[in-house]
């Protein structure tokens, strides 16, 4: 994590294969700020793996209590796979788009860079990487005996959420199927997402559509399903989503959720809109490639993690398959489970790897399966690729 804090400071610039950066021969780091101050503000030109030896040099002389998150320790790029770190960064800098990127692998970060737009340590909007945040906190309540499991309905766990006019099916959706996106009602995303967040209710909203599909039938991508489980999951806590948000995950992890988007009830959105740095969201996936323990403490219910990488249905957008709040497809010949959110926000988790890639990009443009989004998972497939072949080599 030091290692990206001196990393995220540095304005770079490529030429060809070298790298300009400020000169920080003398640095000097403060708890309060969070910034790197030198004697010497001098353009010089460096190779790369020059600059990560000072940047290592400037780690091993600093002492920073308290800022490393637990499970992650602050280290310089491990001595394996350099190459293959070096080709990622330099593709991911051609990315116009691509605004940061972290990398860890066994717990290690071995790259973490910002391109354009914030530092790596600074909260951005991630979307719909929030709906992979609520099905973790449904693995947390799990562990803490809230939820009994996956298939307690709706009826069982908040009945004061279900209208009276709503249909009697609505009673018996389960906690899955609003983790796999399969309650089966009319979707509120894409062109109804406006009709819906403009709704005085949208728990009421929700849940009073017509179905479109079978409960438990074909995936319908939908934000207001998630607002659901969210409203559902504070209502057996009686606790807010940013609560549970800070306490189960923030708490343990060092992730610092900031309030963010209210229905007109006061419930925080569930499934959107949800902010966390390019670091903190690499934390969060390390959390799923370690089995929902960290630092010895379980967080995640037991097998929660696994069982959400398994493949239940499929999108109708993408055809990758999709598990609890996490889609999944093949990278680099290993199942890779991904966050998504609009714009191209993005978390991979490669447990055989030991890798997890956090990726943020700006959120003017959608990231469509088959454009953007492919462009960011190849980054991710050609760096398992070439370290692969560093491994083998």
């Amino acid at each position: 994590m030091l290692w990206a804090m001196c990393v995220s400071v540095l304005r770079c610039h490529p030429v060809d294969l070298d790298i300009t950066y400020d000169d920080h021969e003398q640095c000097q780091f403060h708890v309060s700020r969070l910034h790197c101050r030198s004697t010497q503000h001098c353009r010089t030109t460096m190779k790369r793996r020059t600059l990560l030896k000072s940047v290592a040099t400037c780690l091993a002389s600093t002492s920073l209590p308290g800022i490393a998150a637990p499970g992650i320790r602050a280290v310089s790029r491990p001595a394996g796979n350099v190459r293959a770190v070096d080709l990622l960064a330099d593709a991911a800098r051609r990315v116009d788009r691509l605004h940061s990127i972290v990398v860890m692998r066994q717990g290690e970060i071995v790259l973490a860079e910002t391109f354009r737009g914030p530092p790596v340590d600074q909260a951005v909007n991630v979307k719909s990487v929030s709906k992979s945040v609520v099905a973790a906190l449904i693995g947390c309540a799990i562990e803490r005996g809230n939820i009994a499991d996956v298939d307690v309905t709706l009826g069982e766990i908040a009945p004061e959420l279900l209208p009276a006019d709503a249909d009697p099916r609505v009673t018996g959706l389960r906690v899955q199927d609003f983790l796999t996106m399969r309650i089966g009602l009319e979707r509120q995303s894409g062109r109804n997402y406006g009709r819906w967040s403009a709704s005085d209710d949208w728990v009421r909203y929700t849940l009073t559509r017509p179905f479109t599909a079978q409960p438990g039938g074909r995936m319908l991508y939908s934000t207001a399903g998630w607002h659901v489980l969210g409203a559902a999951l504070s209502q057996v806590t009686g606790k807010s989503l940013l609560t549970l948000s800070r306490e189960w995950l923030g708490k343990p992890l060092d992730i610092e959720f900031a309030p963010w988007t209210r229905d007109p009830q006061g419930r925080y959105l569930g499934g959107n809109e949800m902010s966390m740095s390019p670091l903190e969201m690499a934390r969060f996936g390390e959390l799923y490639r370690l089995g929902g323990r960290w630092e010895g403490q379980r967080v995640m219910a037991d097998q929660w993690a696994s069982q959400s990488f398994e493949p239940r249905t499929v999108s109708p957008w993408s055809s990758d398959a999709y598990g609890y709040g996490w889609f999944l497809r093949s990278l680099g010949g290993h199942l890779s489970a991904y966050a998504r959110g609009y714009g191209g926000q993005l978390v991979h988790v490669i447990p055989e790897t030991g890798v997890v890639v956090a990726m943020t990009s700006g959120t003017s443009r959608a990231a469509r399966s088959g454009g953007y989004m492919d462009t960011l998972h190849t980054l991710v497939d050609d760096y398992l690729s070439a370290m692969r072949d560093e491994d083998d080599a």
